[in-house]
């Protein structure tokens, strides 16, 4: 049984209260996938032909592949509320300017992935390079995408996540303050297809760590639903809820989820939320797939608050501020 049908599946035995769900989104995505030919393959003439590309010659993932299952796993764990879609897709034949004028070329960058030495530092991208390239504030600004997804290969000097437009705040990344000119804020994702869908989701996990925050800087105490939701047993003992991107409930180390201990946990009360009077259980890795990456961040993000009203000026469905973080005041 696939994860989300085990999720739905403990949701349906917990007799979770139906309330209604927001009206779903249709966020639109710019998808620019660098990609440059590498390598060559023999015609039926004998002729060498320069055809195959990096994610091929080092047998990597299909980039479009993966953004199919990034775009199911999303409006999975969101209980259908975001429902992104590729409106332009664009396939670089080129390796992406370094933020101080760098460039790969094919040799040195195989050579060097393949020896695992010499890559490239600093290995930021030039962000703002590429923003001009693809008219990126140009689409904003006619309201043709909301955000931007780039993918890549390893050191390709993307952040898993990045911010730009007017007040533009932390998003994993220091933010992209030089595009006041938008008329709102748009994020700019960074994925890899050198690795696979959890790691996807991970990026988007910290993208909802640093907007979480950002919505409940002003609330102190027991108000600071956002630090509930994060406790884990390592730093509560006995009061672990659902933890966060790298700490499980009953985690004792960063990326630790596939440990068999058992804490005790709040974590189903959030699939009431804004019910949180539940009582604990105790839980263990087999709740998240057992050390799986993708499984874990399923249920990590299926367990974020998505049902109408607010609790606090704040509202009960967090992916709205996730998905578009102009709302965020």
């Amino acid at each position: 049984m696939k994860i989300w049908d085990r999720v739905k599946q403990a949701m349906g035995m917990m007799a979770v209260q139906e309330r209604p769900l927001p009206a779903p989104v249709h966020p639109r995505v710019l998808l620019i996938i660098h990609n440059p030919v590498v390598g060559s393959v023999n015609s039926p003439f004998g002729l060498a032909q320069d055809k195959r590309k990096l994610s091929q010659v080092l047998q990597w993932n299909d980039p479009d592949a993966l953004a199919k299952q990034y775009i199911f796993d999303v409006e999975a764990a969101s209980f259908g509320y975001a429902n992104y879609e590729i409106v332009e897709r664009i396939e670089v034949n080129e390796f992406p300017v370094k933020a101080d004028g760098f460039v790969y070329d094919a040799e040195s960058y195989l050579f060097r992935w393949r020896t695992r030495t010499g890559f490239h530092q600093p290995d930021k991208v030039d962000y703002g390079r590429l923003l001009d390239q693809f008219g990126v504030i140009e689409k904003i600004n006619a309201d043709l995408i909301d955000e931007v997804w780039l993918m890549g290969f390893p050191y390709a000097g993307y952040y898993e996540s990045i911010m730009a437009g007017p007040g533009a705040f932390w998003c994993n990344a220091p933010p992209l303050t030089a595009y006041n000119q938008c008329p709102r804020r748009f994020v700019i994702m960074g994925f890899s297809y050198e690795r696979g869908p959890g790691e996807m989701l991970e990026n988007l996990g910290h993208r909802a760590e640093s907007i979480m925050t950002q919505v409940y800087r002003r609330k102190k105490g027991g108000e600071n639903l956002w630090k509930r939701f994060t406790r884990y047993d390592l730093t509560h003992p006995g009061k672990a809820e659902c933890g966060n991107v790298h700490f499980a409930p009953n985690s004792e180390r960063d990326y630790d989820w596939g440990n068999g201990r058992y804490v005790l946990s709040a974590c189903d009360n959030w699939l009431n939320f804004p019910q949180l009077d539940g009582q604990p259980r105790r839980v263990n890795c087999q709740e998240w797939g057992n050390g799986d990456i993708r499984q874990h961040h399923l249920w990590w993000l299926g367990h974020l608050p998505h049902v109408v009203g607010k609790t606090g000026g704040i509202a009960n469905n967090w992916w709205q501020y996730i998905i578009n973080p102009n709302l965020v005041k």
